[in-house]
């Protein structure tokens, strides 16, 4: 699809065009398999971390957004892949330089054409979105998102680093909890179930 074509689907809302640049769930599945991930929220309490080096040790890093990094020795160096909501600035894509991307907003406004031409991009399906919307009673964010998906791969440990559900607020933003249109307190107690119901999931808390 050329850029053109791309910014067409788009403004036109072709669903199944823009799914067409997408990599198959397969293979992200695939390059979990047996793997230890770690996904790494936008907590500010993170910063006050030496997390860094037990979240690079593991196979895959994924990150969120624009992803501040602080200092490596909070959170790591590494971003293997990039969960996105937002269009992603060029600063921020060279910064962090992942190998795949993955777009995990239903609304595909923010979606930008460098990250769907990227290499090993990946386009979250509307329908998964409003699944776990419905679960939630509120738009989830692009943290559940990933670990909803992550969850249905058969990766080997999925540990959270940087997840306090709004506690400390966002390294990424100013905005408080209730400016922001998410139920963190239901996001809360989601991931307390998935910890209990599935022994791969561990949450590491921030001071």
């Amino acid at each position: 699809m050329t850029r053109l074509g791309f910014h067409l689907a788009r403004l036109t809302r072709d669903e199944r065009a823009l799914a067409g640049l997408s990599a198959p769930l397969a293979d992200l599945r695939a390059e979990l398999d047996g793997k230890r991930v770690a996904l790494i929220g936008n907590a500010r309490a993170l910063a006050g971390t030496r997390q860094g080096a037990e979240i690079d040790a593991h196979d895959v890093v994924i990150r969120i957004n624009r992803a501040p990094i602080p200092s490596p020795e909070s959170h790591g160096t590494r971003t293997d892949w990039l969960g996105l909501g937002i269009s992603l600035p060029a600063e921020d894509r060279a910064r962090l330089a992942p190998r795949r991307s993955l777009y995990m907003a239903a609304k595909r406004r923010h979606l930008d054409w460098c990250t769907a031409s990227s290499s090993g991009f990946y386009l979250h399906p509307r329908s998964a979105v409003a699944r776990l919307a419905a679960a939630l009673g509120a738009k989830p964010t692009t943290g559940a998102l990933l670990i909803d998906l992550l969850l249905a791969s058969p990766l080997a440990a999925l540990d959270l680093h940087g997840f306090d559900f709004f506690a400390s607020r966002s390294l990424s933003g100013r905005r408080s909890a209730a400016q922001v249109p998410h139920d963190f307190s239901a996001e809360a107690t989601w991931v307390e179930r998935l910890i209990a119901a599935d022994p791969r999931l561990r949450l590491h808390p921030s001071p």
